[in-house]
């Protein structure tokens, strides 16, 4: 594929979603309208066993230096994996062997196989795992090559360590390391440039520095927004709110729909491919008073389309609407046939709630109803074929 010097694709690029370039803007626009095929990458620790929306951010804007005619590389960390990152960790993560690594990595390239095109990339393969390099990285290597680029309180600067310092927190030596051998997969793959989360800004930039020091090369950095809810909560595996790429369609869906009003524009410029024109019409008409929920449906339609397929949104949208805004019963009802016939041990042996207790607080805060009819008492009785539903969206019929 030919590179593209198309300007407004360019700057599109440039500031969709983006909070800062290294090391500038007008550095990165000029290799841009040079003509020379970019390679680039963005690295995915296999922490999960699904990639997640806040992949998608960065997938996405891989994909726009994809369509300009850029070489990308979706490169999976499943040697960093087994060390633990610790961005914005108040103690060290836990630590993945390599069989537990690559078992979660299962699934990344086909999940990412819905935004990236994998088939018709020239010059080389699009997906890499960090393993390649890593393993082979001798202890001498490391001593002699890469640690003494870096000091102590350059590492020691980062917030999470201040913080953990001043709660007499343990930081263990391999959280040091984490970075630099972050830092070596841009060597390695001798890359152009990485995008990634700001909150991967610290690490991407110590790649920065290795490559100037070992290579004499420049590396851009396009460090992206997060999606965040309004008390600044990023969305993720971590937080809990994480919306994946392995939800059913009518999970994702709903999912968004659940977001808050103020979410709605940052989430249209990061998680669709919806125009920035029509996404400044949205902030318009809700700044004059327009019902957000009317947009939100949008969003969550877009959410859907992007990262499962039209089809599945569709079917999330049909599904929002029938169930939740009509409150018909789903036609697929999953059903269960219980130790006991009594409302609490339903809900609990067919997973609505993690327990019998959260089934019977569920009861008590008027959150279960069967047959369409709230339920008030825990000792409920049911019978086969009764259908009890739990909140708004989830059903079981008993057997």
């Amino acid at each position: 594929m030919k590179v593209s010097p198309d300007a407004k694709k360019i700057e599109e690029l440039l500031t969709r979603g983006v909070e800062h370039v290294y090391p500038a803007k007008e550095f990165l626009e000029k290799e841009l309208k040079s003509g020379r095929q970019l390679t680039l990458y963005t690295g995915y620790d296999p922490t999960a066993p699904t990639l997640h929306i806040g992949h998608g951010i960065t997938l996405l804007k891989l994909k726009q230096f994809q369509e300009l005619g850029h070489k990308v590389i979706m490169l999976i960390g499943d040697f960093t994996a087994m060390i633990g990152d610790p961005t914005d960790k108040t103690a060290a993560r836990q630590q993945l062997n390599r069989e537990q690594a690559l078992k979660n990595s299962r699934l990344y390239r086909k999940q990412a196989g819905a935004i990236l095109d994998f088939s018709g990339q020239v010059g080389g393969e699009i997906v890499k795992y960090n393993s390649e390099w890593l393993d082979k990285l001798s202890l001498r290597e490391f001593v002699q090559n890469i640690a003494p680029h870096f000091t102590t309180q350059q590492l020691m600067a980062r917030d999470m360590f201040e913080l953990r310092l001043k709660e007499d927190k343990p930081i263990f030596i391999h959280e040091f390391i984490y970075p630099l051998l972050q830092a070596f997969d841009s060597v390695a793959m001798d890359v152009d440039g990485e995008v990634g989360g700001n909150d991967q800004t610290f690490n991407m930039l110590v790649g920065r520095d290795l490559m100037k020091d070992l290579k004499q090369q420049e590396k851009f950095v396009v460090s992206m927004k997060l999606l965040t809810d309004p008390s600044g909560q990023k969305m993720g595996k971590t937080e809990g709110n994480m919306v994946a790429f392995s939800d059913t369609p009518e999970d994702m869906f709903g999912k968004v729909m659940r977001w808050t009003d103020e979410m709605i524009a940052l989430s249209f410029e990061l998680c669709t491919r919806v125009s920035m024109a029509e996404i400044s019409q949205i902030k318009k008409a809700m700044a004059q008073g327009a019902n957000p929920r009317d947009f939100k449906l949008r969003l969550a339609y877009e959410i859907t389309k992007t990262f499962l397929g039209e089809s599945a949104a569709k079917s999330g949208q049909a599904y929002f609407a029938s169930v939740i805004q009509k409150d018909e019963l789903p036609a697929d009802i999953p059903a269960v046939k219980p130790s006991a016939y009594d409302i609490v041990t339903v809900l609990a042996e067919s997973k609505l709630v993690a327990s019998k207790s959260d089934a019977r607080r569920a009861v008590e805060q008027g959150g279960v109803k069967l047959n369409d009819k709230k339920v008030v008492n825990e000792k409920q009785a049911v019978k086969s074929g009764d259908v009890i539903q739990k909140g708004k969206r989830w059903f079981v019929r008993v057997k």
